[in-house]
């Protein structure tokens, strides 16, 4: 058992180094023995290729004495000059005793047992208490770890799930193997490990173990073993030595908003170190009360201004340790610096206490909030009431003291008309009553006259006046146009008096528009406009609603739900060639007026949308000819024709090319002069106008431009073009050139002869047809098309097939038992096709009825079977080729009797199949691009009886035991791996494959290139950087 991954609280290893007498300690402790503890130890020091060992026995006895630890120091001191292999390893010092203070036992923990079982929720809280740093990996690690291991073949005992060790020890993983033949390599993360002075491997029967000296944080990771096919994985975890507290914190006593800092002092540096309060975790989050100072080992808690509440227990704690400490908070003795002072407000003026104490302490004071700003406290009221008169008095928090001061408010009289419209004015629709009521205060209660220019209001009429104690109202009955009109009210009392003018206005619903007009129709909608009314009912008009009908209906359809601000509206959603009619209704807030008179009726009809696709189909020195495709939608007024225009480049004179409209959709327009530039559009044209126009984005150049041959030979036409003899060939070949191009057939190198074969040439394509196809028209067709001085040829292969002749010669070989054994030559014609197989019949010679035997029969030698004894037979073959059966039949000459005595069968002498066969690649090696760094393989295949050797050669040089080079040889395969390779390793590469009939050679050339990543990880090789990547090989 590797004692790296068990140190703890009661197991401690330790390593120390002397400079000036170069020995290096290596220690360990056991804080106190238990009986399990007792067996053998052994120390391994492995120094580059050096390697030592020593072990000793340990027993464990009882005893009433102090407990013993044991120092091992002496057996791991190294002496000499400082040498590579200077000094021995001592072990005279071993097993030297010495007395230690009794400890507390505490149970042995094993953090990864804890967080099995552990909640959740609990992670972080172990996370820092036994120093682990990466949680998030550990949990990922200890999820694998949990996964059920299946059972192994090859491993007798696989690794633990997991290995513990602190940093800078030591850690042995230990598997042993069911065969011990069995290749074993070790990786860590995917990376096969390779023996160092940090991995040391050691073999001891069916053991196999992996020691890993002074492990750091970068040791921490997976790590598998594999034999053969099979995996054995484990975790390593290392953490770091726990954190102590060397000194700890204070009870602390302070007043109420002094600064206070609690310091403690640590074992190591910048340590991680988290404070909490009554138990409850404290963050350094910028916006808290409490703020975390690290000064090197130095940790301070700084409480800017303490408060009442800071009262608490306050702790820290380390992965080693804690320490607390009881900050109690007092109060000083206050002193009033500034009173609360009387006064006397207007009603509506703002009230403004205001108090001073030495104190930053809060307090409360009867019916208003107080608002605190740190000695000074005050109140705020912005509008003084008659309910706000009274005494006020501050207490402050915590104190048995009171601060009081009287408040005074007067009220002279007002009028409250806030819910009055803008310029106090109140509308009133006609016929309707009016109440008016206005709220007004003051005290004593004032007197309220109403007035109506020098005329003022009685308390009785159509139109009076009613008062109460806090309001006064206007009564209207039947409300009239002529009441609009400014009203006015006025208050007086012994503190004062006030007047207001309130305007009264009486609205009614507008009069209807005038009839609208419609200004432009489209395909399904139209643009009306209109005046607004005469008169709006005394009110704004808010909006318009629009109705619309067809003429010969008389039903009103509302066109929109929402008010028309303008005085311009679409309507939409019309059908084509159907007349309509549309009106509009004028609203205010009052209601809606009557509608007005309806319009003209109107047809909605609409131009088409302008024309697709305009491109230029072709040009001549004198002519452009312009193509284009229908528009997307026409309506239904249809489509009469085009209008195609032109004008020159730089002017802005539009000639129309076409003054009779065209139905087509291709158009030329000459007389253009040789060298000028044009502009093109063209507009459809119906009923309703002509459309958009659609122009080519482009000027075009009148001027014929050659463009080079170019045959686009079908992809059907690229292999044998086969054909039965009697059917059609039709064969359409595309090519562009322009201009005249010549195209030129030619069959087998000779012209064609045009009475057999027809040809059809076209600016664009060329046709050859052939009505019925005759076996002299196979052949090689070659095509050729030139435009000037530029020429482009394409071969086109024409095979014409037929069935084939008969067998030339069927004979009957030998004949036994019920047996006959036939042989055949194969036709002298095959119907220019492959012979596919053949049809065997037979016939009894009494009755010459024919009966297939065998079909699709591909040899020209067959046994015919199950034949009847005592009968005569006679036999005959077809030929068969893609296209069927031939037409006749070859009969054998002489029939075959099956005898009813029997025969002894004479069986025929084969020789032997000589198999053996001299070395051919079926397979050969491929020019590579390899990336320096990473490995390249070259691969190639070969056959060959006797089994060829293999030899690999670079630069004519055979590769011998080279450890850079790796080759394998499986089923005839045969690769050569190139370890990490570097530009020095380009070159050409042979393989030599030789047996006793001959030899073969294939070979490749391989170019290592320095690739960005390859350069990055050379340049960094140093510095621990990791890079992250694939094996790169490219291959053309």
């Amino acid at each position: 058992m590797d004692l790296a991954s068990k140190a703890g609280k009661h197991l401690q290893l330790k390593e120390s180094f002397e400079r000036h007498t170069k020995i290096h300690t290596f220690e360990m402790h056991i804080i106190k023995a238990k009986e399990n503890y007792a067996g053998n130890y052994r120390c391994e020091v492995s120094y580059k290729d050096k390697f030592d060992s020593c072990s000793f026995d340990l027993e464990v006895t009882e005893s009433s004495q102090a407990v013993q630890s044991i120092d091992i120091r002496s057996a791991f001191k190294r002496s000499g000059e400082g040498q590579e292999d200077a000094g021995e390893l001592d072990f005279s010092g071993l097993l030297k005793r010495r007395e230690v203070k009794q400890q507390e036992e505490e149970p042995e923990v094993d953090v990864w047992e804890l967080l099995k079982n552990a909640n959740p929720s609990e992670y972080e809280k172990i996370a820092f208490q036994y120093g682990i740093t990466d949680l998030r990996g550990m949990l990922k690690r200890l999820k694998r770890m949990r996964r059920e291991v299946k059972k192994s073949a090859a491993f007798a005992k696989g690794l633990d799930p997991a290995y513990q060790v602190d940093k800078g020890g030591k850690v042995r993983f230990m598997v042993e193997l069911a065969d011990p033949t069995v290749e074993l390599k070790w990786y860590k993360n995917g990376q096969e490990i390779r023996p160092s002075a940090k991995y040391i491997f050691e073999h001891k029967g069916n053991q196999r173990i992996l020691f890993i000296n002074n492990c750091t944080m970068a040791d921490d990771a997976r790590y598998y073993v594999t034999a053969g096919d099979e995996k054995c994985s484990t975790e390593l975890f290392v953490r770091d030595p726990p954190i102590l507290v060397t000194k700890g914190l204070e009870d602390t006593t302070t007043y109420i908003g002094e600064r206070v800092e609690l310091s403690c002092e640590v074992s190591e540096e910048n340590a991680n170190v988290k404070w909490f309060r009554n138990g409850v975790e404290l963050s350094n989050d910028p916006h808290s009360r409490y703020r975390i100072k690290v000064e090197g080992k130095k940790h301070t808690l700084v409480i800017e201004e303490a408060a009442k509440n800071d009262n608490a227990t306050y702790s820290v704690m380390t992965t080693g340790g804690q320490s607390e400490a009881k900050l109690s908070v007092d109060l000083r003795p206050l002193k009033i610096s500034l009173a609360l002072e009387d006064q006397t407000v207007r009603l509506g003026q703002e009230i403004h206490l205001k108090c001073e104490i030495s104190e930053n302490v809060e307090g409360k004071c009867d019916r208003v909030k107080l608002y605190h700003k740190g000695r000074i406290h005050r109140f705020v009221i912005a509008s003084a009431a008659v309910d706000d008169e009274g005494e006020y008095m501050f207490v402050p928090d915590a104190y048995n003291i009171n601060i009081p001061c009287k408040v005074h408010v007067v009220d002279p009289p007002k009028l409250h008309l806030d819910g009055l419209g803008e310029n106090n004015t109140v509308t009133v629709v006609a016929g309707s009553k009016l109440r008016l009521e206005i709220p007004i205060s003051g005290e004593p209660t004032p007197k309220v006259v109403w007035s109506r220019g020098d005329k003022a209001i009685t308390d009785s009429g159509r139109i009076r006046a009613e008062t109460y104690p806090d309001s006064s109202c206007l009564v209207i009955d039947t409300a009239e146009r002529e009441d609009s009109g400014p009203f006015r009210i006025a208050l007086k009392n012994e503190a004062g008096e006030d007047t207001a003018l309130i305007n009264i206005k009486v609205v009614d619903v507008p009069d209807p528009p005038q009839a609208p007009n419609v200004t432009e129709v489209g395909e399904d909608w139209c643009v009306m406009t209109w005046e607004p009314p005469a008169n709006d009912g005394g009110s704004p008009i808010l909006g318009y609603f629009i109705e619309r009908k067809k003429k010969q209906s008389s039903r009103w359809m509302r066109l929109n739900f929402e008010l028309i601000k303008e005085t311009t509206f679409e309507p939409k959603k019309m059908i084509e060639g159907v007349a309509y009619e549309v009106r509009v209704f004028a609203v205010n807030a009052i209601g809606i007026s009557k509608p007005s008179m309806p319009s003209k009726s109107f047809v909605p009809l609409a131009v088409t949308s302008p024309p697709t696709l305009l491109a230029v189909d072709g040009v001549t020195d004198t002519s452009v000819t312009m193509k284009w495709r229908p528009p997307d939608h026409i309506g239904a007024a249809g489509l009469d024709g085009y209008v195609v225009e032109y004008c020159f480049e730089g002017t802005d004179e539009w000639i129309v090319a076409n003054p009779e409209l065209t139905d087509k959709t291709k158009f030329t327009i000459n007389g253009l002069p040789t060298g000028s530039k044009i502009l093109v559009r063209v507009k459809a044209v119906n009923a309703a106008g002509e459309s958009e126009p659609r122009y080519h984005p482009q000027p075009i150049l009148v001027k014929e431009v050659i463009e080079p041959p170019k045959i686009r030979l079908p992809r059907h036409l690229k292999q044998t073009y086969t054909r039965r003899v009697g059917e059609t060939v039709n064969l359409v070949i595309p090519f562009q050139g322009r201009p005249r191009a010549k195209v030129s057939w030619e069959k087998n190198g000779s012209p064609i002869d045009k009475n057999e074969i027809n040809i059809r040439n076209t600016e664009n394509d060329t046709i050859i047809f052939i009505r019925k196809a005759e076996r002299c028209h196979s052949g090689e067709y070659n095509m050729k098309v030139e435009v000037e001085n530029l020429v482009d040829k394409a071969t086109i292969d024409i095979q014409i097939v037929d069935r084939p002749g008969p067998p030339a010669i069927v004979t009957i070989d030998d004949v036994w038992g019920e047996n006959v054994n036939l042989s055949w030559k194969p036709p002298k014609d095959d119907g220019n096709a492959a012979i596919t197989g053949y049809t065997i019949q037979k016939a009894d010679k009494k009755s010459m009825e024919w009966f297939t035997v065998m079909e699709h029969y591909h040899r020209t030698s067959a046994t015919i079977n199950e034949l009847i004894i005592g009968n005569e037979y006679y036999f005959r073959v077809f030929a068969e080729n893609m296209c069927g059966l031939s037409e006749d039949a070859t009969m054998t000459k002489e029939s075959a009797l099956i005898a009813k005595d029997g025969k002894v069968y004479k069986y025929p002498v084969y020789d032997d199949f000589d198999f053996t066969e001299r070395p051919m690649f079926t397979q050969p090696l491929v020019n590579t691009f390899a990336v320096a760094g990473y490995n390249a393989t070259l691969n190639c295949s070969v056959r060959g009886n006797p089994k060829p050797k293999i030899t690999w050669l670079k630069n004519k040089v055979i590769i011998m035991n080279d450890p850079r080079y790796r080759m394998f040889s499986n089923q005839g395969v045969c690769t050569l791996e190139i370890r990490k390779p570097s530009p020095y390793d380009g070159g050409t590469y042979t393989c030599r494959a030789v047996n006793a009939l001959g030899e073969a050679e294939v070979d490749c050339k391989l170019e290592v290139k320095v690739g960005i990543i390859a350069a990055l990880a050379l340049r960094t090789k140093h510095s621990k950087l990791w890079i992250l990547q694939n094996k790169l090989v490219f291959s053309n």
